[in-house]
């Protein structure tokens, strides 16, 4: 390392290192969520009840409903324990993804801006967990709207595979929603993205935010679009509060000479 260092003080890749070392991030995370996925499949029955409590909850409480999950043929329920194990490797390892991700970048910040990289890294993780978190506590409230519009008489048999699709897709889908803020903050944080750029184009952002919000949650209904819309809305606006912070805390740590016009003489 130290010489290859000395080769190239700089740190420049080329586009060969750059492929090789997606492929190396890629490898640690899909080892990583392989892993987590096998925790999965072990504590696959856990998982599977918690999963399915919002609907076993919504059928006791209408047990006037014929409403009931439904394994459709015999491989259903092998298919089923994979996908769900897979879907815990995904929460359980993305510590590992997630950082895998920001680190991808890293090699083309300099120092500072790695240093600083390092408090987005400590944020990644409870804000994806906040987002899988609430996805899950709203999970009974949107599936008692969505299953109100069965017309009386009617039932509503589903396949194991259709709902816990629906379930894991809405969870992962609030999950990475929330990182929002944290990308705000990186792009604030390197330069690129000004808090007063942020704060001027808040109209189309929250605009944006309620079409992204449509377009990514799994229902068409605006009850989901709203879960997400507003707390990401919020967190837009924490971003620009944040990113306002580090630019008054950058402004303090730059020196006077350095605002003089070219035609003055500094201090230094």
């Amino acid at each position: 390392m130290a010489l290859r260092r000395a080769r190239n003080p700089e740190g420049r890749m080329t586009l060969g290192d750059h492929l090789r070392e997606l492929r190396r991030r890629f490898l640690i995370s899909a080892v990583a969520t392989l892993v987590g996925a096998v925790f999965g499949w072990v504590y696959y029955p856990q998982v599977y009840g918690r999963l399915a409590a919002p609907f076993n909850d919504y059928k006791a409480a209408h047990p006037e409903s014929v409403i009931s999950l439904n394994f459709g043929n015999a491989t259903a329920a092998f298919s089923q324990q994979l996908s769900i194990a897979i879907f815990v490797g995904i929460i359980a390892s993305s510590p590992v993804w997630l950082y895998q991700v920001w680190a991808f970048i890293v090699p083309g910040l300099t120092k500072k801006e790695r240093n600083i990289s390092l408090a987005f890294i400590g944020a990644i993780f409870p804000l994806f967990l906040a987002g899988c978190g609430l996805a899950y506590y709203v999970l009974p409230a949107v599936l008692a709207v969505l299953y109100g519009f069965t017309p009386a008489g009617a039932s509503n048999i589903q396949q194991v595979s259709d709902y816990f699709s629906f379930v894991t897709r809405f969870i992962l889908v609030f999950g990475a929603a929330f990182l929002l803020p944290v990308f705000l903050v990186a792009l604030n944080a390197i330069g690129i993205l000004p808090a007063r750029t942020m704060l001027k184009a808040w109209r189309p952002a929250v605009f944006g935010i309620f079409v992204l919000s449509a377009v990514a949650t799994p229902t068409p209904d605006a009850f989901t679009m709203f879960l997400m819309a507003l707390p990401l809305t919020v967190l837009y606006f924490l971003a620009i509060l944040v990113s306002k912070l580090i630019e008054r805390r950058r402004r303090k740590s730059r020196p006077d000479w350095v605002d003089v016009s070219d035609d003055e003489a500094s201090a230094l």
